[in-house]
């Protein structure tokens, strides 16, 4: 997660709407099963992470980033979540890379390269942020490269040797508001700089609806969205015999 959007809203990102619905999809999307160990790609302050702990479903997690300050490194929560710059094997069951691969130039090069560390059977959960016509000054402040559609994600897994599970749109309910303002956005804003994220505070009363609209979603429409939302996500999983390995 970008820590440029955690701080847009002034608090603590676990209590935010946006944070505890992405957190519920992204629990949907693993299965209730516990899992041994995460390791969380680009993790920012791993506010996913500590979720999963907290909700049982991860015995411990790796939050990896090669920004973070000698500060931010090391274990905490009694040693169940760990902070580190780089790793050089993927020994976990799962691998996070959550608003992370829109942010580089080669995003199968980035999740080949993890691919590459992990055993057979390691799932991949991928989540970016959906259709290029969305693009906006939220885009430009977080340094976004590129949106997806499903089919570009499902492109970009697969070119790096993963094989899809699942794919699906996610925030489909704000879809219609979300379009409107971001084209409101592009076309007021014109050449000017982009100096902040869409992503604000909300007050109470606003926070709680926004969850329990984006339960209602993930109940309802999760399941089976393919057709539109603000978010894409991939689950995958590296195959036992790589791709290129049986084209060889």
């Amino acid at each position: 997660m970008d820590l440029k959007e955690e701080k847009a809203i002034g608090g603590d990102p676990s209590a935010h709407w946006y944070y505890i619905a992405k957190g519920r999809a992204i629990r949907d999307l693993l299965g209730g099963e516990t899992l041994g160990c995460v390791l969380d790609v680009g993790a920012g302050s791993g506010v996913f992470s500590r979720m999963l702990l907290e909700d049982g479903l991860a015995g411990r997690a790796v939050c990896i980033d090669p920004n973070y300050e000698d500060y931010h490194l090391g274990p905490c929560d009694g040693g169940r979540l760990n902070f580190v710059r780089e790793v050089g094997e993927v020994d976990a069951d799962a691998v996070l890379m959550l608003d992370v691969i829109e942010h580089v130039d080669d995003d199968v090069a980035l999740i080949r390269d993890y691919a590459a560390k992990a055993a057979a059977g390691t799932r991949f959960l991928i989540s970016v942020p959906a259709f290029n016509f969305l693009w906006s000054s939220h885009d430009e402040f977080l340094e976004h490269r590129r949106r997806y559609t499903l089919e570009e994600l499902q492109a970009s897994v697969e070119a790096a040797g993963l094989e899809i599970r699942e794919l699906r749109y996610f925030f489909g309910m704000l879809f219609p508001a979300v379009a409107a303002l971001r084209m409101a956005d592009k076309a007021l804003r014109g050449d000017k700089e982009a100096t902040q994220s869409a992503l604000k505070a909300a007050p109470d009363w606003l926070n709680r609806s926004l969850v329990a609209i984006h339960d209602i979603e993930r109940a309802a429409l999760f399941p089976f969205n393919k057709l539109a939302g603000v978010t894409a996500f991939c689950l995958a999983e590296k195959p036992a015999v790589a791709k290129t390995d049986i084209a060889a």
